[in-house]
């Protein structure tokens, strides 16, 4: 079985610029230099969206800032799907988030990644069939799946804001992703059942209501839970920091995807530069190298503009 997929989106997020150009260019300037993005991985995205569709221009593609990449917030997905949905724009082509998902091999794992360029918000996925002739016949990350993306179950608009740790320590990704995914699943049954019912009776009501105090507990419970619980097992520091964002006085606290980001819930942007002050006096004293800031959700997705 799968366990389905809750996430929300962020504000702080990436923005492309793509020009004419007479041959393939990518640029970029970085909030954050040490974990710049792979800019081969941009140009296989501009090329197979350009080859599927026949666009024969050459583009020029500014990355004037970037979510950290391979930290747990999903920005490889949001910059892949900022790349080809600007090429299609500019080639003229009318394509669906879902489409270019497909085109660009992005969603097989998790479809929050895609909702979320698409929409914004709170966002529930049902994860995928599973076994022999099923939509997966394998554990994988999205990164090595072909399957679509998950079908999504509910989205809302979500109130509070996040204080995001990011502590410079190794990623998850590539190959290594891959076999954790090998090593670790199928999530016990009784597991994904204690998921299922935290998310849907406990979690999902919680942000229907408002109710940011039953959220936050919900969050918390989810770190010690399922694959979560291997995933914060695996990364002592980001276990540490989740105890001191509670201990600072956020709402929930837990980590996003692999890590090494991890996250405070709070109330309001008082409440969330609170948490950063308190949170960030710990890691300077502990001597942990990291970005730390504030964000609240977004609730749009992507925007495109287009201008002469």
């Amino acid at each position: 079985e799968n366990e389905n997929d809750t996430r929300t989106a962020l504000q702080f997020g990436v923005h492309v610029n793509l020009t004419d150009s007479r041959e393939p260019k990518v640029h970029g300037t970085f909030a954050f230099p040490k974990l710049q993005s792979n800019f081969k991985d941009i140009i296989t995205v501009v090329e197979k969206v350009t080859k599927h569709f026949g666009i024969e221009k050459n583009f020029k593609i500014t990355e004037k800032s970037q979510t950290p990449m391979h930290s747990g917030l999903g920005s490889t997905t949001q910059l892949s799907l900022s790349a080809a949905a600007a090429v299609a724009k500019f080639g003229g082509i009318d394509a669906s988030v879902h489409e270019l998902a497909r085109i660009i091999g992005r969603g097989g794992t998790s479809g929050i990644g895609v909702k979320a360029f698409e929409s914004g918000g709170f966002i529930l996925d049902g994860g995928h069939s599973f076994g022999r002739g099923q939509e997966k016949e394998s554990f994988l990350p999205s990164s090595v799946s072909n399957a679509r993306p998950a079908p999504i179950l509910a989205r809302y608009d979500f109130p509070w804001w996040f204080v995001c740790a990011i502590p410079q320590s190794e990623t998850v990704h590539g190959t290594t992703e891959v076999n954790l995914f090998q090593k670790y699943c199928p999530i016990p049954e009784c597991e994904v059942e204690k998921l299922s019912r935290l998310v849907l009776m406990k979690i999902l009501p919680a942000v229907v209501e408002n109710d940011i105090k039953a959220f936050g507990e919900g969050v918390t419970r989810m770190q010690e839970t399922g694959f979560k619980k291997i995933e914060v097992g695996l990364n002592k520091t980001a276990g540490q920091l989740i105890e001191e964002f509670l201990k600072a006085g956020a709402y929930g606290a837990g980590m996003s995807s692999f890590g090494p980001a991890v996250f405070g819930i709070a109330e309001d942007e008082r409440h969330a530069l609170e948490l950063k002050e308190k949170v960030g006096g710990y890691l300077s004293k502990k001597r942990i190298h990291h970005d730390l800031f504030v964000t609240k959700a977004d609730n749009k997705g992507a925007r495109i503009k287009i201008s002469n």
